[in-house]
């Protein structure tokens, strides 16, 4: 995404438009992407490709540390990366009582994060269709048309 703007500016888009839908109610935590040196396996060619970096870091910090400091009783995690295990671990360590589910994206799943939680559930593609924000809506006086490419 890093070299292409038009996918830069349609996320820059539906971030603004989260925050105007819901204000208040998210917080945007950005990772960031790194180049790597990668070879075509055919022509061998060399070509920059960008790998997104610390978005399941920091979305494991929240989970721990806000699990920690009692700021949520109840979390649902969208992931099916093992990754947030130690984090989940983490915040019920707190000895409070908390309640942590995981709901897992198509073709995801995680048997270690299954284990570790009272609930969790596959999400199939209709029920995300169905959580996306409309193709069009006002909020704080602005307009957000959902970009073509992704009707």
């Amino acid at each position: 995404m890093l070299n292409d703007p038009d996918a830069q500016s349609r996320q820059a888009h539906y971030i603004d438009a989260l925050q105007a839908k819901y204000p208040n109610l998210i917080q945007v935590i950005l990772g960031r992407y790194q180049a790597k040196t990668k070879t075509c396996f055919k022509c061998q060619n060399m070509y920059t490709s960008y790998e997104e970096k610390e978005t399941d870091v920091n979305m494991a910090l929240s989970i721990a540390t806000d699990g920690l400091k009692g700021l949520y009783d109840s979390a649902l995690i969208i992931s099916g990366d093992s990754d947030m295990a130690p984090a989940v671990k983490a915040a019920q360590s707190a000895g409070r009582p908390l309640f942590i589910a995981a709901a897992f994206p198509p073709g995801r799943n995680s048997q270690e994060l299954r284990s570790l939680m009272p609930a969790s559930f596959p999400i199939n593609a209709y029920k995300i269709r169905k959580a996306q924000l409309p193709n069009k809506f006002d909020a704080q006086g602005k307009t957000f048309q959902r970009p073509a490419k992704w009707r």
